[in-house]
């Protein structure tokens, strides 16, 4: 109960005035992954509202910002295309059973084989598709939208040396809108992105056929909704966990997206999942409970209620900056030292990872491959096997397993054995799987052919447990 008033409670001002800022930042992104999906632009805002209201109840990483996301929309786009919104609502549903599922089953304890290369990447891939996002957004369109992004940048990284009460996003927000609004200067706004619709959501179910034709159809974009969203859900939670110095619930926090998406898909939203560009935002504006993120949700739907014909007139430039900003914060800047000092597996899978995401704007992608690789790496770098001569005993150092089998069979089918005893010593090494087995009988079998009697020694528990279930021992074990 304490924590609970904690998280709700522990830091009122900072957690309402990070959500506004951060309800503002969600219009123009939730605008532009719809136009990405292929969806009316208040598809990606209802998504927007009702998750991360929902999520601040059931999330359980508090403080963290879940919406409507681009790597979402991404998955999105054929199952529009080719068989309309009405079956995206239903995909969206049958993405949150998944994700409740998987909360269930404890998904998130997957999470631990996830390498530090693999999430530095991730971070990085991440800073620089939020940048890549804004470049069409102020590149090439004016002088006077550079002038407002430079100034915006030197608002919000200055502001704070003199004002912390309020966010500099927040003050740069209020302050170059109603320079804009008031100079008529030509800036591109939020209005030129779609329009907005000064309606709640309003409660629907799906009109698709209940068919197993229609499972068939949203169930593997479900299924790729509910693994995006959660990698892109866990990773975001844990870079909270690290900038907040807290911990998080991963398990819950799966169960709570699933929740959110299930609702949503009854209120004409598109599946979302964490965000961390909105989630830097909301850290670095002051926001900690989860008091901001149903603040986010809250006033965002005011600001499409009651503002918004103000809110379209919220200059381009200005949210362009406050995303620069992001990006920046995001970057690990200290990965360009990271490359020189690890090891040069992390750093070539740090890179894998980054250069995936990036060319298929697909975060998932480029965290399975990293993780693919880092175990390819793993896998080798373990593989290596040495024996060592002592008289008549050979002592094995490296693991025996289906990598390393064939160095140990050839080092005793090359090598001429004079002896009519040996020992094959284990005390540095242990037998993981039938091929280590198979090889172990086999180099027995060899010897035994060539009238050598081999006995081993230092066998560990496991091992002879897998030795006598798979090959059966002999009598010399």
């Amino acid at each position: 109960m304490q924590s609970l008033k904690k998280q709700w409670f522990g830091n009122i001002r900072g957690d309402i005035l990070s959500g506004i800022v951060v309800a503002l930042a969600l219009i123009p992104e939730a605008i532009a992954f719809s136009i990405i999906a292929g969806v009316d632009p208040m598809v990606g805002l209802y998504a927007s509202f009702t998750i991360a209201v929902l999520i601040a109840f059931v999330g359980g990483r508090p403080g963290m910002i879940s919406a409507a996301t681009g790597a979402m929309a991404l998955v999105m786009v054929p199952l529009v295309r080719e068989y309309g919104i009405e079956y995206l609502f239903a995909a969206t549903v049958l993405t949150g059973i998944i994700q409740i599922l998987f909360g269930v089953f404890k998904i998130a304890k997957l999470m631990k084989f996830i390498p530090n290369a693999v999430m530095i990447g991730f971070v990085n891939s991440l800073a620089i598709l939020i940048f890549m996002a804004q470049v069409p957004h102020f590149i090439g369109i004016s002088t006077m939208t550079y002038v407002f992004v430079a100034i915006t940048l030197i608002l919000v990284y200055t502001l704070p040396r003199f004002i912390k009460v309020i966010p500099a996003p927040l003050i740069a927000i209020v302050v170059l809108t109603a320079v804009a609004i008031f100079s008529g200067f030509e800036l591109r706004t939020i209005g030129d992105l779609g329009n907005i619709t000064q309606a709640l959501p309003s409660f629907i179910v799906p009109d698709v056929p209940y068919t197993f034709e229609t499972l068939l159809i949203i169930l593997p974009f479900s299924i790729s909704l509910a693994i995006v969203g959660l990698v892109e859900s866990l990773l975001t939670s844990r870079i909270v966990d690290d900038m907040t110095g807290t911990e998080s619930n991963k398990n819950q926090e799966a169960r709570g997206q699933g929740i959110a998406n299930f609702v949503n898909g009854f209120f004409g939203g598109m599946a979302g999942c964490a965000m961390i560009g909105q989630s830097v935002i909301n850290v670095k504006s002051g926001g900690r409970g989860r008091l901001s993120t149903l603040i986010a949700g809250l006033f965002l739907m005011f600001l499409i209620l009651v503002l918004g014909d103000l809110v379209v007139k919220i200059p381009m430039p200005v949210l362009v900056g406050i995303m620069i900003m992001v990006s920046i914060g995001t970057f690990d800047w200290s990965s360009f030292k990271y490359l020189v000092k690890a090891p040069r597996a992390d750093s070539i899978v740090m890179l894998t990872t980054v250069v995936i995401v990036v060319w298929t704007h697909d975060l998932s992608k480029g965290v399975i491959a990293g993780v693919i690789l880092s175990a390819i790496f793993f896998v080798v770098k373990i593989s290596t096997v040495k024996i060592v001569q002592e008289n008549n005993r050979y002592v094995l150092e490296g693991q025996l397993f289906f990598a390393s089998t064939d160095a140990f069979v050839n080092y005793f089918k090359n090598n001429n054995i004079d002896a009519k005893k040996i020992q094959i010593d284990f005390s540095n090494s242990r037998i993981w799987d039938d091929s280590g087995v198979g090889a172990l009988l086999k180099v027995e079998e060899m010897l035994r052919e060539k009238g050598i009697q081999v006995e081993i020694i230092e066998l560990d528990t496991p091992s002879k447990k897998l030795l006598a279930k798979l090959g059966g021992m002999s009598s010399s074990h």
